[in-house]
């Protein structure tokens, strides 16, 4: 979590510092909804998508070279999936509560002078603010991780020199958690599969810049 973290302060301070005399820089706010898809072991956890949401403060950069820009964001970020449990198909929500930290690197095509479609892809540092441990019951558990890097790659628009509309989809790389299951479960599933998740999500934004 150290080595995000501090990966993650140098990439800001990095986006504040460089340049700042030639490139345009703007500051707003962010807000959406996501569909996230927790991918488990079928034979511990069915999961089904289910909507979450984030918000926060942004700020992006337009760099001197036509086009190409930088924008990051710290988000608060909740993310929940249903799952179906055990042989007794108990029915229990998982939630999800983070601070995410997305840097994306942008390419805009102006559509005339109000309006512009822009691409962006970037690296993405999360860290846990919620419920680490979440008791699934029938011995089962679920522990998520303190911190979570995953990888953005969206488009969208910008209109009115103000507005952005965004949709991306946010991989996970790595594990989101870990699964303690019940005695009996734990012999039926291989130890190689068993503990495996992760939660991707579809994201769709809107952006406001002062």
């Amino acid at each position: 979590m150290k080595k995000i973290f501090t990966s993650a302060a140098i990439a800001l301070a990095m986006l504040f510092t460089a340049n700042t005399a030639n490139a345009g820089i703007n500051f707003g706010v962010k807000g959406g909804l996501n569909v996230t898809s927790m991918s488990l072991n079928s034979e511990v956890f069915d999961a089904s998508n289910r909507a979450g949401f984030f918000f926060g403060p942004t700020v992006k950069f337009t760099l001197p070279i036509v086009g190409l820009g930088i924008d990051a964001s710290t988000l608060y970020d909740q993310r929940e999936a249903k799952l179906t449990v055990g042989e007794a198909k108990t029915k229990e929500t998982v939630k999800t509560q983070a601070i995410n930290i997305p840097i994306n690197a942008r390419y805009s095509v102006g559509l005339g002078s109000v309006a512009s479609v822009l691409f962006f892809a970037g690296p993405q540092f999360g860290f846990n603010v919620g419920d680490k441990n979440v008791d699934l019951g029938d011995d089962h558990n679920w522990k998520f991780r303190s911190s979570q890097f995953s990888v953005n790659v969206g488009a969208g628009f910008s209109f009115m020199n103000h507005f952005e509309v965004t949709a991306n989809y946010n991989i996970a790389c790595g594990k989101t958690g870990d699964a303690t299951l019940s005695k009996t479960l734990s012999e039926a599933v291989s130890s190689a599969t068993k503990d495996k998740g992760r939660a991707n999500a579809w994201q769709i934004a809107l952006a406001y810049y002062f």
